[in-house]
């Protein structure tokens, strides 16, 4: 009897387990079931069996008292089946949110990349670890798992539109084996709110994880804009995460509305947005909402009403809002009556994104951007199925507006397909490069309606209007036949462009992305900067501001000291240049009978005074040429420069020549001949060099002499001399004291070989012609007028 009662027990359970069983699986969600299709059912079928039971099951037109939980189970099955990612875990182990999947386990052995990360855990912790990770979380991080290639490629590009969430791990990881109940946690709560979140793991993705600057493990970080967001909290929970993606999503994304400021809100559509207003209960802004505004932001501006408020009373009032059931309503330019609405006991995500998809342009968008142009205007090459763009090129005034509601009148008026012919309008003013593209010669586009074809990405065809939008009845009948014309298969538009891409009209200034990008430094140093590194990184800071003071402050005292020091040597008649140095000057002195003993008897040791002899007509244009040859050594304090005119010194000449001389004699010299001489006279040790055009010093041979006038003819006994002109001279009688080509030299070649005399100068390879003494300048008339 008691080994009977001991087979009846274990029977008994079985039996209550395979009732319980049959029970819950009577209980089970089966989104199949609900919408009425097969598992072979295609994106299309499963769509329109879904908008078929929405018409029948929406609770404001079916009044059965389970029509609400029955739209709403509608509305889950076809969130998953419409769902890729999603339809696919149900048909393979039939994982919903509803009804997760605790039995059924997949062998995720074929990764061998991955294996299992806890393995090496359970030898310290015994069995008891592996039965707390038999169950649906134990690969949850395998499932989820991205590599740095899909990362780069596949989550980056698609966190413009969505929010990703990135848990990083290892497999000697306990914290990340506690972390699994939150994660999973956060996976039901945020994927069907149209969060994506994926992990990676960290030692196998080690560039991932470089490049991302992950530090500990678990590391949780938020993707958004292809910029990432690290989380910093020391404890990981589904409450802090939460709080975190709040903070960190971009600002007003959903605006608050109430009683003042809801026809702002509305009448803001000048923006090119559609506006979407949602209505709840809560005091906070659902996760939902915001993800809904972060896909849309470019298209939608959304505003979030709270109901219970009596700020909001008279907006509850004004569209007649059941308070009972969340509400969305859509507006377009009619800020009075919304073109879409839908209320429910809870908004689905999937829901709100097709009601806004689907109504994401206003009645008469602008073309205020290339991925407008290429949403309402897209590509189509198919010549029977052309999709053609009405455009109306208006100014952006006032005046305009009227213009611009008579093309929505026309809209309304006329039912075409948004399938085949989209109307836009434009701003002339902004997009320029578009209106020279597609304008004529000759043609005024002002109020111009045109019709578009594009064929590809820059060629488009295009056929404009006879008739001007301001004749509204005339164009209007216009514009009707020509579409009517040109949707048929056989007509071709006339016109032809090239087309570059639209300016982008809310493009962030200059100014904006600036102080967005100072912005989001300061969020990125608060978030990789600990309190550790806080007080090195701020001395860094403080140090390097201190030397850059330091530095500016610096190079301010200079430039005033500089300041001070070109007005002072300003006042003293000097020269000064930008870094206060004051500039020599190259002076030229008059040698004469004043200051004669300055410039040769009173020189100091080793300095000469080199002197240009001229005569009153040659003077400014030798002096000019012999102040260039000079001008290079205008910092040797050891040299002067000046000129003497031969009419005054042509007696002090003839003395210091005659002193040269073996015995002294009278001698007789051409001035006109000695114009262009350039001597070099050292007052101390009383010799002189000298430079002449016909100096035979140029080609002197080692040894060879000559008396220093005998090049001039001085030393003839021919007074005819005295009236010649070297201009018109012949070549002197002794042919090695002329010229090497025998040809009369002019005045502009008399300075050309001082160059190179100078050079042998101040080398000392010139001859030098020694004088006892040096004899007096003579006074000159006080009638002598200089020129």
């Amino acid at each position: 009897m008691r080994v009977n009662l001991l087979i009846c027990i274990p029977l008994l359970y079985v039996t209550l387990l395979s009732h319980a069983g049959a029970e819950r699986e009577d209980r089970k969600f089966r989104p199949y079931d609900i919408l009425g299709v097969s598992r072979s059912s295609t994106p299309q079928q499963i769509k329109k069996a879904y908008k078929r039971l929405a018409k029948e099951l929406h609770p404001d037109k079916n009044s059965a008292p389970d029509a609400s939980d029955r739209f709403v189970e509608m509305t889950k099955a076809y969130e998953i089946l419409s769902d890729p990612e999603r339809k696919l875990k149900y048909d393979n182990y039939g994982i919903t949110e509803d009804t997760p999947n605790f039995n059924k386990k997949h062998d995720y052995s074929q990764y061998n990349r991955f294996g299992d990360p806890f393995d090496h855990l359970r030898d310290f912790f015994g069995d008891g670890f592996g039965r707390f990770r038999q169950n649906r979380d134990q690969n949850i991080f395998h499932r989820q798992s991205v590599t740095y290639k899909a990362y780069s490629n596949n989550l980056v590009p698609n966190s413009f539109q969505q929010p990703h969430i990135i848990l990083f791990y290892s497999d000697w990881c306990f914290s990340c084996a506690q972390v699994i109940p939150v994660w999973s946690k956060l996976v039901e709560e945020l994927e069907p709110i149209g969060f994506i979140l994926a992990t990676v793991h960290s030692e196998h993705e080690r560039e991932l994880s470089r490049k991302i600057g992950v530090r500990e493990l678990p590391h949780l970080v938020l993707l958004t804009d292809g910029k990432v967001t690290h989380y910093r909290e020391s404890m990981i929970s589904v409450v802090k995460v939460l709080d975190f993606i709040r903070r960190k999503l971009p600002y007003k994304l959903v605006q608050r509305i109430d009683d003042t400021n809801l026809n702002e809100f509305l009448s803001g559509w000048s923006d090119n947005r559609v506006r979407v207003l949602l209505f709840g209960k809560l005091d906070i802004v659902r996760l939902r909402y915001l993800t809904s505004g972060f896909k849309f932001r470019e298209r939608a501006a959304l505003g979030y009403v709270q109901m219970n408020l009596p700020e909001t009373k008279n907006i509850i009032q004004q569209f007649d809002i059941d308070k009972s059931k969340d509400t969305l309503l859509l507006f377009q330019e009619d800020t009075g009556k919304p073109v879409a609405s839908l209320a429910m006991q809870d908004l689905p995500t999937n829901t709100i994104l097709e009601v806004i998809e689907k109504h994401q342009f206003l009645q008469l968008p602008r073309l205020s951007s290339q991925k407008v142009f290429d949403s309402l205007c897209p590509v189509g090459t198919s010549r029977t199925r052309k999709r053609l763009c009405v455009i109306l090129f208006t100014r952006e005034s006032q005046d305009h507006d009227q213009y611009r509601q008579m093309m929505r009148d026309f809209i309304n008026g006329n039912n075409y397909s948004g399938e085949r012919v989209k109307f836009t309008y434009i701003y002339m003013e902004r997009q320029q490069q578009f209106l020279n593209a597609v304008t004529q010669d000759g043609l005024n586009p002002e109020l111009g309606v045109l019709v578009l074809w594009r064929r590809g990405e820059e060629k488009a065809k295009y056929e404009w209007l006879h008739n001007s939008w301001s004749q509204v009845n005339v164009s209007a009948d216009e514009l009707k036949e020509t579409l009517s014309r040109l949707l048929s298969a056989n007509e071709v538009l006339s016109g032809e462009a090239t087309i570059e891409h639209l300016v982008d009209e809310h493009a962030s200034s200059i100014f904006v992305r600036i102080a967005n990008k100072m912005i989001e430094i300061s969020e990125i140093l608060r978030d990789n900067i600990t309190k550790d590194e806080l007080i090195p990184a701020a001395s860094l800071v403080v140090t390097v501001g201190v030397i850059l003071a330091g530095g500016y402050l610096m190079s301010y005292l200079v430039k005033l000291e500089e300041e001070n020091v070109q007005k002072t040597l300003g006042a003293k008649g000097l020269k000064v240049d930008r870094k206060g140095k004051v500039v020599p000057e190259l002076k030229i002195h008059e040698l004469r009978a004043e200051t004669y003993n300055g410039m040769i008897r009173l020189l100091k040791p080793g300095c000469r005074t080199i002197v240009l002899i001229v005569d009153r007509e040659s003077k400014d244009k030798l002096v000019a040429k012999f102040y260039k040859h000079a001008w290079p050594f205008r910092r040797n304090k050891t040299l002067m420069f000046g000129f003497m005119y031969i009419e005054k010194g042509l007696s002090w000449y003839k003395k210091i020549l005659n002193l040269t001389l073996p015995e002294p004699r009278d001698i007789k010299i051409n001035p006109k001949n000695c114009i262009g001489t350039v001597l070099s006279l050292n007052g101390h040790r009383r010799y002189f060099c000298m430079y002449h055009a016909k100096h035979p010093e140029a080609t002197r041979r080692p040894g060879y002499y000559t008396s220093s006038g005998a090049f001039m003819g001085f030393d003839s006994e021919n007074d005819s001399s005295d009236a010649e002109d070297i201009e018109r001279a012949k070549p002197a009688v002794a042919p090695v004291l002329d010229s090497p080509d025998h040809l009369p030299i002019f005045e502009d070649q008399l300075l050309d070989g001082l160059q190179n005399w100078m050079d042998r100068l101040f080398e000392g390879s010139t001859y030098r012609y020694h004088v006892n003494y040096w004899p007096e300048f003579p006074i000159s008339p006080s009638t002598w007028n200089t020129k």
